[in-house]
């Protein structure tokens, strides 16, 4: 009886395994939309990602259920796509999470969108349900008119709206922003680690608890960041570790470093670090991978593998890689590695964020200062690749003065206003340069265009060039529009909002870039880095020096001199007094 019943399991699998074969994916192509009106079918979007446990399970278990075979071949063309190659697909239906499944009529328009694992049954009966009725569900809701904001300025009654809603967006009972995943916000905590700057103990606590309970997302063995933890606390993660995940992680740790020297903070970071350069670097070019799964084996339980010791862990094998190069996500990593070597002076880090960046320039350069996603986009260019490197850049020139990533990133913001640029004014900057087909039209994404608002609002003050200053402008009008304001999770908006309308702190060395008080000068001034801060080193033997309204005496030797919107200090010339001086400087004046 025993011998049956396994020679039944067997056959039963070998059915299923030929079926799943006869499911013939192919990209995201207006071909697709082509196939499917001359065959009146339907085309259904697999948007799953790489490192994705719930795609594996829906690859093993869903698209090898005979009834769900039997109505795809039916009825449907199949389309698959790698949410992290196609940033213009994956910000369309990014809150759908991966795997996400969008299934669209002929012309394209939408019929259904579900979010993560589909089981099986429920698989087979949404698809039989189009089939009888394809009229749009109940997931098609239509978008929110975009009304307008008049300029880059949000109203105030909206602002307090927005700021309402950031404090609301904390989980008091649990900690950290977002109630039933746990992870680590970037923007929100950065927020709050600013207010805390300003003396707003509230907010600092905030910052700091979340900082603290996110540790517990850092791997204990091999270092990195897990991406989130589940069940509404901070112990039960998701074991992928996302490179976007560990730029945020070094970024957020390495700020917090600089500004409490608190030791918990400068370990995460390192331990991040460790882990990127072990596992998700590439040793002869130095660039970043995508990710590292969550996975041993497709879709089996994980917890018990990462439980083990590296010992344990290695002797089973080492989860798969994705080792794409993408320009975007490099721009991420080398942006935070500043930060790191700003914060806690490992010149590691500044080595590791230059030879990637050199690799991304040599292989994933653009005519006009531009970037590509990879080796090949299929369509695109993408604005993030772009946007990331620019940020790369000015990182870069922030932290050692070199005015090659100056231009560089003025290159980067050039690019993008050329090919970019709203369709209409106020609509915000587009996440594809391409209309690549029916069914995909280039759409603006908030958090690109924040970001794009606090990258350019800083070049135009770095370069004193206001051709950035209204790519800033332009983009925040955008963000100002009250439709898009009042999305969660608002932290971006209030960043962006603060870095348009306010002035940075101005930090300026004065002296040879081989005095050793110039040198101690601005090495101090990076250890005590804040999220809005401008540091530029002007030698007085430049005989080309960037344009300043700023006079500066002459001295017989090196000074820092510190600016904020109301005032400059006096000259500094001891490096032990600048984080005290920086410090100051960030409170409000009464």
């Amino acid at each position: 009886m025993r011998f049956r019943t396994i020679l039944a399991t067997f056959l039963l699998s070998t059915i299923t395994l030929a079926a799943s074969a006869q499911l013939h994916w192919q990209p995201w192509s207006d071909s697709a939309f082509a196939e499917a009106r001359q065959q009146h079918k339907f085309v259904l979007l697999d948007l799953e990602a790489v490192w994705c446990h719930w795609c594996h399970v829906m690859d093993d278990e869903t698209y090898r259920d005979p009834a769900v075979l039997r109505l795809l071949n039916a009825k449907y063309i199949l389309v698959k796509v790698d949410q992290d190659s196609r940033p213009d697909i994956s910000n369309r239906y990014q809150d759908y999470g991966w795997p996400a499944t969008v299934v669209f009529a002929a012309d394209g328009s939408e019929i259904v969108k579900r979010q993560g694992y589909i089981p099986p049954r429920n698989m087979a009966s949404m698809l039989q349900a189009i089939i009888d009725d394809p009229s749009p569900g109940p997931s098609i809701e239509k978008e929110a008119a975009l009304h307008l904001a008049a300029d880059a300025s949000i109203s105030p009654a909206l602002l307090a709206r927005v700021r309402t809603a950031y404090d609301n967006q904390y989980d008091k009972a649990n900690d950290g922003w977002g109630f039933i995943h746990k992870y680590l916000d970037e923007d929100s905590v950065e927020y709050a680690m600013r207010l805390g700057a300003r003396g707003d103990a509230h907010y600092a606590s905030r910052a700091t608890t979340t900082l603290h309970d996110a540790t517990h997302l850092i791997d204990p063995v091999w270092g990195g960041a897990y991406q989130y933890s589940v069940d509404q606390n901070w112990i039960e993660p998701h074991y992928e570790k996302l490179i976007s995940i560990q730029a945020s992680f070094l970024r957020e740790y390495a700020l917090a470093y600089a500004q409490s020297h608190n030791a918990e903070d400068l370990a995460a970071a390192q331990s991040v670090h460790r882990f990127v350069h072990t596992f998700l670097s590439d040793g002869p070019t130095g660039v970043f991978f995508v990710s590292q799964d969550a996975d041993i084996h497709d879709g089996q339980d994980n917890e018990p593998y990462f439980k083990l010791d590296d010992a344990g862990r290695r002797a089973q094998g080492i989860p798969r890689i994705d080792k794409h190069v993408y320009a975007r996500e490099n721009g991420w990593v080398i942006a935070a590695l500043c930060d790191l070597y700003a914060a806690s002076g490992d010149k590691t880090a500044l080595t590791e964020a230059q030879r990637a960046t050199q690799w991304i320039v040599i292989h994933r350069s653009l005519p006009g200062g531009g970037f590509r996603h990879d080796d090949a986009d299929p369509a695109g260019p993408y604005l993030g690749d772009t946007l990331a490197m620019g940020q790369a850049f000015l990182a870069l020139y922030q932290v050692t003065g070199d005015r090659n990533d100056l231009t560089a990133a003025a290159n980067a913001a050039q690019f993008i206003q050329a090919h970019f640029a709203p369709t209409k004014p106020g609509t915000g900057y587009i996440t594809s340069a391409t209309h690549p087909d029916t069914a995909l039209h280039p759409q603006p994404d908030r958090d690109e265009n924040a970001a794009l608002v606090r990258f350019t609002s800083m070049l135009a003050i770095a370069t004193s060039d206001a051709r950035y200053h209204a790519t800033a402008a332009e983009a925040m009008r955008y963000l100002a529009s009250p439709t898009i304001a009042v999305k969660p999770l608002s932290a971006p908006t209030l960043l962006a909002h603060e870095d348009f309308a306010e002035a940075p702190l101005h930090v300026t060395i004065l002296g040879g870039k081989s005095d050793p008080q110039a040198i101690a000068l601005h090495d101090a001034a990076l250890r005590a880095i804040t999220s809005h801060e401008l540091i530029e080193w002007r030698d007085p033997a430049d005989r080309n020096p960037l344009p300043t309204s700023v006079v500066y005496p002459q001295l017989n030797k090196a000074a820092l001199f510190l600016c904020t919107a109301q005032s400059c200090s006096s000259p500094t010339y001891n490096p032990t007094a600048v984080a005290a001086k920086v410090q100051r400087a960030q409170m409000p004046v009464h």
